[in-house]
């Protein structure tokens, strides 16, 4: 496959759509050196962006939370990624809405005289852990924890929070592992390099309180499916002690969708019922 810098296609850039291989930016853009950046994570199914608009709305509030206010409108974004998936002949895709503070005046740390820039492009993309959704994925527990909130606009989808989770992945794939989990600063666990975590324990759910990592629209999303089924759920802190008691687990995320986890470190899961229930039903809801 080619790498994703050389495809025919086109990307929308600023308000127009360029070619593939003409979506470039110079190499004094702050967000290349300083992490200025924002984006976000969708897919298409059936030629429908699923939350489409919660995601452009996501995107613009991360923005603001970086102090990088952009300016396009939720209806703006919208259209740009009608128009990528129009222009690409795109029913099912991932979509990447990118935004970053261009080169400009600065660049020092501050950068508020630089240009905030806007991409969107779609591709075809398959399962993002490839056949875990019938095995179950194999997770390493990484040594990089999420950090306190005090120090990082937690609930921002910024670039710059996922250097650890890059950072935590690549160990993870060197032992032959899918992902990894993280735990906070606290010890808590917390999620995965770039999905949510469920756990199920004697027909219930337990899941880490989203209180310094990414509250997740696929993630909500679930979480509304399984008390529509009457199922509890338990939004809480979790102890790296209790894994061990959990007897099935699953990620959530828009690439991950609803993957399965059949290990963590030591401790197994099985792909249970619920777990393959809340898949299923995931996937029709998406494509409904």
């Amino acid at each position: 496959m080619a790498g994703y810098d050389d495809r025919d296609g086109k990307i929308w850039m600023d308000g127009t759509l360029v070619d593939w291989r003409d979506a470039k930016v110079h190499v004094l853009s702050h967000a290349l050196h300083y992490a200025s950046s924002v984006f976000e994570g969708e897919r298409a199914y059936g030629g429908r962006i699923f939350e489409s608009r919660k995601h452009s709305e996501r995107l613009i509030a991360s923005g603001a939370a970086i102090d990088m206010p952009l300016p396009w409108t939720a209806d703006e974004i919208e259209a740009a990624k009608s128009a990528v998936m129009e222009a690409n002949g795109l029913s099912d895709a991932y979509v990447r809405a990118v935004a970053w503070r261009g080169a400009g005046e600065d660049m020092g740390v501050s950068s508020a005289r630089n240009p905030v820039r806007l991409a969107v492009a779609a591709w075809e993309w398959g399962a993002y852990y490839s056949d875990s959704k019938m095995k179950g994925a194999k997770l390493d527990i990484s040594k990089w924890k999420r950090p306190s909130p005090e120090t990082i606009p937690s609930h921002a989808k910024a670039a710059g929070l996922y250097m650890i989770c890059t950072m935590s992945k690549h160990a993870a794939e060197a032992k032959g592992c899918a992902d990894a989990m993280m735990f906070d600063y606290r010890g808590y666990v917390a999620e995965a390099t770039g999905a949510n975590i469920f756990f199920v324990k004697d027909g219930e759910v337990h899941t880490p309180l989203p209180d310094c990592f990414l509250n997740g629209i696929t993630r909500q999303t679930v979480i509304r499916m399984l008390k529509d089924r009457q199922v509890p759920v338990h939004e809480r802190h979790i102890e790296p002690a209790e894994l061990e008691s959990f007897q099935q687990c699953w990620l959530t995320g828009t690439a991950a969708e609803v993957t399965p986890v059949g290990q963590i470190g030591d401790y197994g899961f099985e792909v249970g019922a619920l777990t393959r229930e809340i898949a299923e039903a995931y996937e029709a809801l998406v494509r409904s």
